[in-house]
Formats: C-alpha cells, structure tokens, sequence
C-alpha cells in the first residue's frame, strides 16, 4: 500500500464517522443532509477539483435514484393496492378459520412473507396490524396459553419481514447493493429467497414461542379496538368475506414481479445466450418492468372499475416512502464521491492484507453503519460503495452473495435509533426493554442466520 492509499484510507473512515456523528449527536441532522455534507468534505479532502466534487454529487444520486428509485415507488403501489383490496383480510379469515393455535406463528410468518415481498419493513407492519391484532384477540378471548397473545402472534410478522425486508429484491436495501456492486438481481434473490426461510423460522415461530410466555404485553385498548373491532355479527362476518379478493388471486397479485424476476434467473441458468426467449425474459424480469407488470395486473385484477380511487391511493403510496428516496439518493452521492476520489483502490489494496472474507467484511461495514445512524439504508449503501471495487477488481468473491451479506448486517440490532423500533414499540404497548427483547434481537437473529447461511452458500458453486 502506498501513502495515498494509506490517507484515501483515513478520508473514507474519517468520512463514516463524520456521518455517524452527524445524524446520531449534534447537530443531528438529516442522513440526507449529512450524506451531502460529507460527501463535500471527502471530495475536497482527497483533492478532487471543485466541478468534479458536484459532478460526482449530481452522477451519484441521478444513478442510484434510476437505478433504485423507480423501483421504490412502484413497490409502495403494489404495497397501498394489496392492502386497499382486502388481500390481507382475506389471507387473515384463512387464517382463523383452519390454522391452530400451534400452527398460527407459522402461519402468521407465512402470510408476512408473502405479502413482505413487495412491502418495506414499516409499510408491511401497519398492513399487517390489524391481522395480528385480530388473531391475537381471538386467542385472548379463547383463554389460550400464557403470556402475551400479541407477541406470539406478532414476532413471526417482524421476522418474516424484516427478514425480507433486508435479503430479498425489490427491497431498496437489496436492490442498492445490487445496482452498486452491478450484480445479478435473480442469482441475488434465489439466495435471498434461501436465506431467509431459516431466519424467519429461527426468528420467529421459534423464537416467538420462547418469549412470548415471558412477557404480558398488550397494546393500548383504543388501538385494538381499532384494528380488532369486536361485536360484528356473523352474517356480517360472512358478507364481508364474501367481497374481500380470493386468497390465490391475491397471493398471485404479491407475487407476480418476484416471479417474473425469477424467471429471468431461470432464463439465464437453462436457455442459450442468443435465444430471442432469453431477451424477452431479461426484459420482463427487469426489476423496473417486473414491478411495473406488478402494480398493472394487481390494478386490473384487484381495483378494476376504480380508476379515481386507485389514482389517489397509488399518490398516496408514495408519500411514506419519500424519505427513503432521499436517503438513497444521498447514498449514492455519497459512493460516487468515494469512487471518483479512487477510494475503492486503496479497499482492494488493503484487503489484500486482510485475513476477513469479504463476505464478512461487507457484513461487518453495513452492520457498524446501520446501528450506528439508525438507517438499514445507510449501512448498505455505505458498505455497497465502499466494497463496490473490490467486487469488480476480479477477486474470486461471489457478488450476488456479497450483496446478500451486506444485507443482512444493516439488520442487526435495530434500537432506539430505527423507526421500526419506535413502531414496534408504541404499536405493542412495551416498554424500553420489551421491545428490545422482541424487535432488536429479532432482527440480530435474522442477521446472524442469514450470515451463516451466506457463508454456506458459498461453499457451493455459484449461481452466478
């Protein structure tokens, strides 16, 4: 390493821990505001001109943002018109009506990963309140088992989730690693897809029972009341049933973009490179027209005839999931600085002289930097541009793995500094250290299952 490399080095910490200390301690500003500002800072501390400092500002952001952003906005679309229909309330009478009391933490996990595909973290939970609501009602009032109904109930949901949330496309997280890295979005998901079925299961119906007769949680009475309405007739019951979608045509409906991505992983692995099959199928399976496809068909088949109420629900959407877009935009200034300032060779350089795996390194970077500023975001944007190099300098690293792995470490240990922890909390009643033994080691549980896997997975010969 030479002494450029040693203070291109020294900029890109110092750069972290500036932003670290900037949204976590005064002034606490915005991560919007502190990606900018330390994005400023690193390009005219590595000596970058003054035009190319904005330059890369500007690349940075317009990159990340087409690359991630149009995807975002489609997903919060799908999200409002999965939920506006019904899709939840009927999976949530399937549910009460044949799964047991036993069984219903696995199929509380199976309908939060469903519907947690094309769903964010937060956005997911508030659908899905009034399902876990309801349900844990019903328990209370059958009198079964002990502890808190709620948390039985609840901590499978989180998991599945959050789980999703961080491993599987067309979540911001996954799919900025994946843009950053320029790696497979199919090879990437199928993995995802793997990795997260034994952390929802160890996260949640296992770890949920465990806890659940340990704490005696329960929201405030107003809120259930309002999610969980009691007194409702049976014919009541009956005929709203009878409106709400079916279960297969909404299931199908929250699927659609992930399978038509699935096929293009598919394509890629069994049909030759100048099949006309396979440029149809990369081209359906883009993650932009796969959601695209995605929020057409759940119009059509679950809103049909509805065109001012679904114009104003889809505008609706995309008000919570502003923030987010202004993170990654930041985000990926913030890379792109690093990348213009050759930052990313000095990384090569060093891990040269590191016994980490990069799998464990990216893991590690994203893992510092989301508990740290309280953003999942920032820790996989941060850890995706600063690995970006070394995925492409053609080390014998698996980069649809190293995408997986830097998403599994911007979930670890979600605290007081995360949105989703306040959610969790004030929706559940709980305390300081109820929500901390529910939501934080949830979701460090998914983290370190989904890292474990990771590291398995690359023992085996690479999709991708």
């Amino acid at each position: 390493m030479s002494p450029q490399d040693i203070q291109l080095l020294i900029t890109a910490l110092g750069s972290v821990l500036a932003l670290v200390a900037l949204i976590v301690s005064r002034p606490k500003l915005h991560p919007l505001l502190a990606l900018l500002v330390v994005s400023v800072a690193a390009g005219l501390l590595t000596g970058m001109p003054l035009d190319k400092v904005v330059g890369a500002i500007s690349s940075g952001a317009g990159k990340t943002l087409g690359a991630v952003g149009l995807v975002v906005a489609l997903g919060a679309m799908l999200g409002k018109i999965l939920a506006d229909s019904g899709v939840t309330d009927s999976l949530a009478n399937a549910i009460l009506d044949r799964a047991s009391r036993r069984m219903l933490p696995w199929a509380m996990a199976g309908v939060a990963f469903v519907v947690g595909i094309p769903m964010f973290f937060e956005v997911g939970l508030v659908v899905l309140l009034p399902l876990v609501f309801g349900v844990a009602r019903r328990l209370e009032a059958e009198q079964q088992g002990t502890g808190s109904a709620y948390v039985y109930v609840g901590v499978p949901v989180i998991a599945a989730l959050a789980a999703m949330h961080g491993m599987v496309p067309p979540h911001p997280g996954p799919l900025t690693a994946i843009a950053t890295l320029k790696t497979n979005v199919g090879a990437t998901m199928i993995y995802g897809f793997i990795a997260a079925i034994p952390a929802i299961v160890l996260a949640g119906p296992v770890y949920g029972t465990f806890i659940a007769r340990r704490l005696a949680v329960r929201p405030d009475d107003a809120l259930v009341a309002q999610y969980a309405p009691d007194g409702a007739s049976e014919h009541a019951a009956r005929s709203v049933h009878r409106k709400l979608p079916g279960i297969g045509l909404g299931v199908l409906a929250a699927l659609a973009p992930a399978v038509l991505m699935l096929l293009h992983a598919l394509g890629e692995v069994l049909l030759p490179r100048d099949s006309a099959l396979l440029h149809v199928a990369a081209f359906v399976g883009h993650p932009i027209i796969a959601m695209l496809l995605g929020v057409i068909f759940a119009v059509l088949v679950l809103r049909p005839g509805q065109p001012e109420a679904v114009r104003k629900a889809l505008g609706d959407s995309i008000k919570p999931v502003a923030n987010v877009l202004l993170i990654i935009a930041g985000g990926g200034a913030f890379q792109q600085v690093l990348t213009s300032a050759h930052v990313g060779d000095a990384i090569v350089h060093l891990s040269h002289h590191l016994p980490v795996s990069p799998l464990l390194l990216g893991w590690l970077v994203s893992m510092l930097l989301s508990v740290s500023t309280g953003s999942a975001t920032v820790g996989i944007v941060g850890a995706a541009g600063l690995l970006a190099p070394l995925a492409e300098s053609g080390s014998a690293v698996n980069q649809p793995l190293l995408a997986l792995s830097i998403g599994c470490g911007s979930l670890f240990f979600n605290y007081a500094n995360h949105a989703g922890f306040w959610l969790v909390k004030e929706s559940f009643g709980m305390s300081m250290g109820e929500a901390t033994k529910t939501i934080s080691v949830v979701q460090s549980i998914v983290a370190l299952v989904g890292l474990g896997m990771v590291m398995l997975m690359n023992l085996l010969p690479p999709l991708a």
